[in-house]
């Protein structure tokens, strides 16, 4: 006869529905709290870090994060005394590889605000690069819409590519999606290399359309490696991990930021490559021999590394769609998922005008600065004949830039200050550091003040990395649900290259002051948007983000109770709406206990019908001893026997298993 333990059914109640009467053992506590309350998260009486008074959060984020700055010191100390390259080989495989895309990206497209005045530099390809000058060749051979139509097709290029690949990512899954991008960017830079034509004008046009399917390329590049490398720090199991919660922004930043170190090694590839094929002098006039190879070979070194790129996406990313694919199942959806993408347009439709607006907002900034860089350093340099300063002092604001994009990733996920301050602060200060040069732009250009007009330049590219630049790079991917959010990050970052399409369109029909006019108050529009409409998830479990989608989709939003809905997490006008009224920690500390029952119970009975062995939705090895005897013991299907189902205690007991 089966023992059903305490919670046995008494009389002729055989529903299993009764009240349990077992109450928590101060272990079985001890290992709930450690699932649903980490120590990360919540203070020792068990109270969310975002409830905490002012003074006691600033104690309780301040002291874990020193704690957890000395285990990670700590770590690296240790892995340096077994090898002392672990550190490099792990910032490799964890950083580098996973925005390797991204920094082919920066390599490429910032390569022709680098190469445009070289192309059009005395001796080269004046008579078709240069602008129309009376007494000379200059710009008489090409077509000038051809011309400048190489801006133009680039970033229509990223845009197709933003929108197709995020759809077919969420379709098709990241895996394919990864490799797709690679081996699209590849054959487009076989194409840079190779681009030719019987006349010059014949060869500008080959070059343009060539950029264009590399820049498909790159736009797929922006929801693949945002939504792979978050969904790799989350992970897919039951359980959030440490990882998400206090370093995902890191994660996903620190792969963005390798387009920096893209446009930084495009920069000293085309110095050493022009020394190299100008006989050691960087000095006009130069050969057009000179220009093809320095171009050329250029585009055909990160051929090379894109190609390896694509071996590696294959064989090696084989999981990269395992969080997708988890939810799909879950949602019972193969393919597209046509109604959750119904339901975010519906519940996060403000979201995607912070995500969408603020991306447009900050490449007005970003892609205006770096696609006509060489103007606004020709101002610092007083547009002098040779090439070479304009690219080292290029080179020394991609450094600086650098500096911004590393001091993002440091701080993006302090609980004190993260996403939505940095971007409102970087808005800020990119509006100031426009907005005093525009109105005393003769005072600031006089060599005089020439050093106050180069700080101030090199400080709206920290800046920029440094706030909006990085953060709407990882929040269009954050604050989207799993199914649809490779399309909701390529929707936003398409919208934010229409505002680097208008910036080319704008920059070209405007002189440098009345540039310097136009683009400061897209600073104030993007700190107006993302004051009223972005959530700020830095701190937020993204397992609760998904909890809280589980019962959007089921059409049972007021049913969820978690921290996803805490005011903290939530925009202002979200708040605003009435969005967070349902939070309630101790009903969600409850729910959590009935949901991690309804998986145990999911797991018993198909283990006890012998099915879903593989399956990684139906693994049971997460439950300690602890935690079973518990739903034995206080279980509402008294048919479920798990005591023969589960490891023995002695394997059990430690919260660590969980």
């Amino acid at each position: 006869m089966t023992d059903y333990g305490p919670a046995a059914p008494h009389g002729p109640d055989m529903t299993g529905t009764h009240a349990p009467i077992h109450d928590m053992t101060s272990n079985e506590r001890a290992i709930f709290d450690y699932l649903i309350r980490p120590d990360d998260s919540y203070n020792p009486e068990g109270i969310y870090w975002a409830d905490l008074p002012l003074a006691k959060r600033v104690k309780f984020v301040s002291s874990y994060d020193a704690k957890e700055a000395g285990r990670e010191l700590a770590n690296v100390g240790a892995m340096i005394k077994e090898d002392p390259l672990s550190p490099i080989s792990y910032y490799f495989k964890n950083m580098v590889l996973p925005g390797a895309g991204l920094g082919l990206e920066g390599y490429v497209l910032f390569s022709i605000g680098d190469l445009t005045p070289l192309f059009a530099a005395k001796g080269s390809f004046p008579q078709c690069w240069a602008a129309k000058k009376k007494g000379t060749t200059n710009g008489t051979e090409c077509n000038p819409t051809w011309i400048a139509a190489n801006i133009y097709l680039e970033i229509c290029g990223i845009i197709v590519g933003q929108i197709l690949v995020g759809i077919l990512g969420d379709w098709l899954g990241r895996r394919w999606g990864l490799i797709q991008d690679a081996t699209i960017m590849f054959i487009g830079l076989l194409m840079l290399t190779a681009s030719w034509g019987t006349t010059l004008n014949g060869w500008v046009i080959c070059y343009t359309w060539s950029l264009f399917f590399y820049g498909i390329g790159v736009g797929g590049e922006y929801p693949m490696t945002a939504t792979s490398g978050m969904e790799n720090a989350v992970g897919s199991g039951k359980i959030s991990t440490k990882e998400d919660r206090l370093h995902r922004g890191r994660k996903v930043t620190s792969a963005f930021l390798m387009q920096g170190w893209g446009q930084f090694a495009n920069q000293a590839i085309l110095i050493l490559s022009l020394l190299i094929f100008h006989h050691g002098s960087g000095n006009p006039p130069y050969s057009k021999v000179a220009v093809q190879w320095t171009y050329r070979v250029s585009f055909a070194i990160p051929a090379v590394g894109t190609l390896w790129l694509v071996y590696y996406r294959y064989y090696k990313m084989k999981a990269a769609s395992k969080q997708l694919n988890a939810a799909k199942k879950k949602n019972k959806v193969t393919g597209y998922d046509k109604e959750s993408l119904r339901l975010t347009f519906s519940y996060f439709g403000p979201r995607l005008i912070a995500t969408a607006g603020g991306w447009y907002c900050n490449d007005i900034f970003f892609y205006g600065n770096k696609l006509f860089q060489s103007q606004f350093i020709g101002v610092i340099t007083n547009q002098g004949t040779s090439i070479m300063p304009g690219w080292l002092y290029n080179l020394i604001n991609i450094g600086v830039s650098l500096c911004g994009y590393y001091l993002a990733s440091f701080l993006i996920d302090n609980k004190l200050y993260g996403r939505k301050k940095m971007q409102l602060l970087g808005f800020l200060m990119d509006f100031i550091l426009f907005v005093v040069p525009a109105f005393n732009y003769d005072y600031y250009t006089s060599p005089a003040h020439i050093t106050a007009f180069q700080a101030m330049y090199f400080l709206s590219s920290f800046f920029n990395q440094f706030g909006p630049n990085a953060v709407t790079f990882l929040v269009a991917a954050e604050v989207y649900p799993t199914p649809i959010r490779a399309t909701a990050h390529g929707f936003s970052a398409a919208f934010g290259k229409l505002g680097a399409l208008t910036a080319a369109v704008l920059y070209s029909y405007i002189d440098i002051q009345t540039k310097f006019y136009v683009v400061p108050w897209f600073g104030l529009a993007g700190m107006f948007l993302t004051f009223l409409f972005l959530p700020d998830t830095t701190g937020l479990d993204l397992k609760e983000q998904e909890r809280r989608w589980q019962c959007i989709r089921a059409g049972r939003e007021a049913e969820y109770h978690g921290v996803a809905v805490h005011p903290k997490h939530l925009s202002l006008w979200e708040r605003f709406r009435g969005v967070g009224k349902h939070y309630d920690a101790d009903l969600d500390y409850r729910q959590k206990i009935e949901e991690m029952r309804a998986d145990w119970e999911e797991s018993q009975a198909a283990r006890g019908a012998e099915k879903g062995m593989n399956d990684d939705s139906l693994d049971d090895s997460v439950w300690s001893s602890d935690v079973s005897t518990y739903f034995e013991k206080t279980g509402k299907s008294p048919m479920l026997n798990g005591k023969e189902k589960y490891l023995n205690d002695t394997e059990g007991d430690s919260p660590e298993r969980l």
